[in-house]
């Protein structure tokens, strides 16, 4: 009985397609008939949800949604994937509600279509911020359940075929979002039909003219090539034959955006690519793949370097096969691949293969295994500041050019490409990298920010106490080691600003005659009943960052004191600074204070304090705040370097700027940056250089003067 046709004709004319008769009949080939019943329940809400909207392209909007699910009927997915295919829309282009799918289909269903949908409901203060949170919300919901994202690319794929309907300009933007977002997570995921599909209709419309030059340049050889491959595929079957080898060989084409990608990378012609064409060679079991190998090298002589083993070490995606470049006829190179039939049906389907196959295959359990360890990483990546920076870090992960490294032990830990050995820390523990001190490579010591290549073993040392650098996050290219370090120094801050604000509070108290560990409980809870705050540390690391002002708290807090009469003299102390307040405490670009000079406060909401010299010209600027600034001084013996900048005006000769740079350098100062400005008879350099405090900066100053063709010396101030 034909039951794709029995359910049609119960549906009204209407809503009769032959696109659902071919998705039944997809359906049919692996889904018990009971499932099939539900999914034409999905179509029929689906449909009345819809009715009456169109699609760009004139169509009715119903058969996007059937397109989709045909697209992961073609992967086998689940009931569950198909109903939400078929769904997916309805929350945000129709009336329907996500109760209405729950009570109609049940929460897994809803929980699918849910995080698909885009976020429409909310307001953001961009299209970019609404794009990444939109992103963000559907990563987050692969965590619990990795459907969410095959429908998501199913869905983006079927835009893509359908995109000539769109402006070129948009067209241009949803190509170059699939190229560095969708394709990418298909990869990671393993899909490779998907991935392949959305990189070639990605790379034809944002870049039009180039694809088309490439396919042009490519079907000129296709049919060389066919030949020259047809003789090379007889004589392989005649030798796997005679080896008593039971094979599929098909001929395979490298698609046109991976020929572009490596053109631009290597800096080659198409016609330098030596893998453009090769064979795929599928056999039984895991043994034939190496015999056939074997057999490959004893037909042609393989290609030096060539040679890659996933299947001993899979790829991060869980993909596995044999690579090898061979010399074939005439000294043209050939790129085989030869893997299992359970190999190629992961490296087509990856993990949605995991649906099928997940109770007899052990292939399909160890992809789905990789992607579950994927997005146990991006659940770390939540501590990012914001959806947008998220997003990026997502961008960057989505990348992975593997390098595979070695632990004392033995054991391979994958890495992207670039990784350096405190990637590598933190990709052991957490807490390993946080007390990284030095690392070695095959026994040597080495600097941290060391990449690592293919097949090195990797050493970590360790110290208690120690504590990741800033500078870290400069070089480090992990998602996990990237967000670790900005989760622990966003705490480092928080420690600081709460520091800072007990201080700021403190000074602010003094013209009342308040202190503040004689302050009554009832005065602090009052307080914080009064500005909505859980506790004393959050209202000090407000006050720290400069969300909220010390002497406006200071006066809430006075006015439980004051009596009838009572104004208070300002006599209100400079804060002292000690050069150590690192993350709180800034320095202004403009006049670059250093220890000894005379300096205001400047509270910044999000920075802290950032000092100015008082002589700055953006002082009086800042000054129209009154409220924002604060007395400051330095402590004494004041600690560490800091930038200043001198201005030089010199005679135009022949070795002046490295006379000049010899000096400051003789002063045990070193040079950040410098930039020249020369006329016809004289030349002004400016020299951003490290300085203890003013006088040390007057004895760099000095010596530069004492030079026969410097003209003068003066510091920059804003």
């Amino acid at each position: 009985m034909d039951y794709g046709a029995a359910v049609r004709e119960r549906l009204p004319a209407a809503w009769r397609s032959d696109e659902l008769g071919k998705l039944v009949s997809d359906l049919e080939n692996y889904l018990p008939e009971e499932d099939l019943a539900g999914i034409i329940d999905a179509y029929r809400f689906g449909a009345e949800a819809h009715e009456g909207q169109q699609r760009l392209t004139g169509e009715p909007y119903i058969t996007h949604p059937l397109a989709v699910a045909r697209i992961l009927a073609g992967l086998h997915l689940d009931s569950g994937s198909i109903k939400a295919a078929l769904l997916h829309d309805v929350l945000e282009d129709t009336q329907a509600t996500l109760e209405d799918i729950e009570n109609a289909f049940g929460e897994d269903v809803a929980l699918l279509v849910d995080g698909v949908s885009k976020l429409d409901q909310l307001h953001f203060d961009s299209a970019a911020e609404a794009q990444a949170e939109s992103f963000r919300k559907m990563l987050l919901a692969m965590v619990k359940d990795l459907r969410v994202i095959l429908v998501k690319l199913a869905d983006r794929t079927h835009n893509m075929r359908t995109l000539t309907a769109l402006s070129e300009s948009r067209q241009r933007r949803i190509a170059r979002e699939t190229l560095e977002i969708y394709a990418p997570i298909a990869n990671r995921l393993g899909i490779y039909s998907l991935k392949v599909e959305l990189e070639e209709l990605g790379f034809k419309y944002l870049y039009p003219f180039r694809y088309a030059v490439l396919e042009r340049t490519r079907s000129k050889t296709t049919g060389k090539k066919r030949q020259f491959f047809r003789k090379i595929e007889s004589k392989l079957k005649k030798n796997l034959k005679e080896a008593g080898v039971d094979a599929r060989i098909v001929g395979r084409e490298k698609p046109l955006y991976s020929i572009y990608q490596k053109m631009q990378r290597k800096h080659v012609h198409m016609s330098d690519i030596a893998d453009v064409y090769g064979l795929r060679i599928t056999v039984e079991k895991i043994d034939n793949c190496y015999q056939v190998l074997g057999l490959a090298h004893q037909l042609y002589k393989p290609m030096p370097g060539r040679f890659k083993d996933y299947i001993a070490i899979p790829r991060v995606n869980g993909y596995q096969s044999l690579h090898t470049t061979l010399f074939g006829p005439n000294g043209l190179p050939l790129e085989v691949q030869i893997r299992t039939e359970e190999m190629d049906r992961v490296a087509d389907r990856g993990i949605a293969a995991h649906w099928q196959y997940k109770a007899v295959e052990k292939h399909t359990h160890d992809a789905e295994e990789r992607a579950r360890e994927w997005l146990a990483s991006l659940m770390e990546m939540q501590h990012a500041s914001n959806s947008e920076e998220f997003l990026e870090t997502v961008r960057v992960d989505l990348f992975p050019d593997i390098v595979y490294v070695f632990t004392p032990k033995g054991d391979i830990l994958r890495l992207p490409k670039g990784a350096t050995t405190v990637d590598f820390s933190y990709a052991v523990h957490t807490d390993v990298g946080n007390r990284c001190v030095a690392a070695k490579i095959n026994g040597r010591l080495v600097p941290l920010k060391t990449n690592l290549k293919n097949g090195e073993t990797v050493q970590i040392i360790t110290a208690r106490g120690a504590k990741p650098s800033p500078n870290w996050v400069n070089f480090v290219v992990t998602a996990k080691a990237r967000n670790a370090i900005r989760g622990y120094l966003k705490n480092l801050k928080h420690d600081e600003a709460s520091e800072l604000g007990r201080r700021l509070l403190s000074q602010a108290l003094r013209p009342y005659s308040l202190n503040l560990r004689k302050l009554r409980k009832t005065q602090t809870e009052n307080l914080l009943k009064e500005l909505e705050l859980s506790d004393i540390n959050q209202l000090y690391q407000q006050l720290g960052l400069g969300e909220r002002l010390a002497p406006v708290v200071a006066g809430l807090l006075a006015q439980q004191e004051q009596d009838d009469t009572g104004e208070y003299a300002d006599r209100r102390r400079p804060l002292a600074i000690a050069g150590t307040e690192k993350l709180i405490v800034g320095y202004a670009r403009c006049c670059f204070p250093v220890p000894g000079d005379d300096i205001l406060g400047f509270m910044s909401t999000g920075k802290g304090i950032v000092i100015h010299r008082s002589n700055c010209l953006n002082v009086s600027e800042h000054r129209k705040q009154p409220s924002k600034w604060i007395p400051v001084d330095w402590k004494r013996n004041v600690s560490g370097e800091f930038q200043s900048e001198i201005k030089v005006r010199s005679l135009n000769r022949v070795g002046v700027l490295a006379n000049v740079a010899a000096r400051i350098s003789g002063n045990r100062s070193n040079i950040d940056n410098v930039s020249v400005d020369t006329d016809e008879d004289a030349s002004t350099q400016l020299f951003r250089l490290k300085v203890r405090d003013r006088k040390h900066l007057h004895q760099v100053m000095q010596s530069v003067q004492n030079l026969d063709d410097v003209v003068r010396v003066n510091r920059t101030r804003g």
